[in-house]
C-alpha cells in the first residue's frame, strides 16, 4: 500500500519591526532593501506617504509603514530602512523600523486573522505565523498598498 506523503509548504517572510511589533512580509514581493535616503516630498499627499526616491533612475514612491498604521511617527534612526516591494508590476517603497532577519514559516503553521471591518491594523494582516523565534503577525500586500488609510 503507497503512503499518502503529506507536503507542507514554507514560504519565505522578511521578518521586521514596527515599533514593539515584529511582522512578517512576504518575499516574493520584496524587490529590494535599502538604507534610508533623501525623500523628495510630494505636495497634497496624504501624511503618510514620505515622497519620492530615484533608485537607479526608477522615481519610487515611499510610505511610512508605520503611519499608515496609524501608530505615531518617531524620529529616523539607523536602523531604519525602505523596503522596495513590487506588486501588479509597480514598485513601492515602505519605511519600517527594522529589518530583522527571514523566517521560514510553513502553511500549518498559519492562523489566518478575520477582519472586522474596523479602521485597525488587524486589516493589514493576512494571519499569525509562528517560527522559531516567536509569533509573528503576516502582512497582506494588497491590503498594505490599498490606498486607504486608517
Amino acid at each position: 500500500m503507497e503512503e499518502l506523503a503529506i507536503t507542507t509548504e514554507v514560504t519565505q517572510y522578511i521578518k521586521i519591526r514596527i515599533q514593539d511589533e515584529y511582522f512578517g512580509i512576504d518575499i516574493k514581493y520584496v524587490d529590494n532593501i535599502v538604507r534610508m535616503q533623501h525623500i523628495t516630498r510630494v505636495p497634497m499627499a496624504p501624511s503618510y506617504i514620505k515622497g519620492v526616491i530615484n533608485l537607479r533612475g526608477e522615481v519610487i514612491p515611499v510610505f511610512s509603514l508605520r503611519l499608515k498604521m496609524g501608530l505615531e511617527e518617531i524620529e529616523e534612526n539607523k536602523s531604519f530602512r525602505i523596503i522596495i516591494l513590487k506588486y501588479e508590476g509597480e514598485s513601492v517603497g515602505i519605511i519600517v523600523d527594522e529589518v530583522r532577519e527571514v523566517a521560514n514559516v510553513a502553511s500549518n503553521d498559519v492562523e489566518k486573522v478575520y477582519h472586522n471591518n474596523t479602521d485597525s491594523i488587524q486589516n493589514f494582516l493576512s494571519g499569525v505565523g509562528k517560527t522559531e523565534n516567536g509569533l509573528i503577525s503576516l502582512l497582506d500586500i494588497v491590503e498594505v498598498l490599498n490606498d486607504k488609510a486608517i
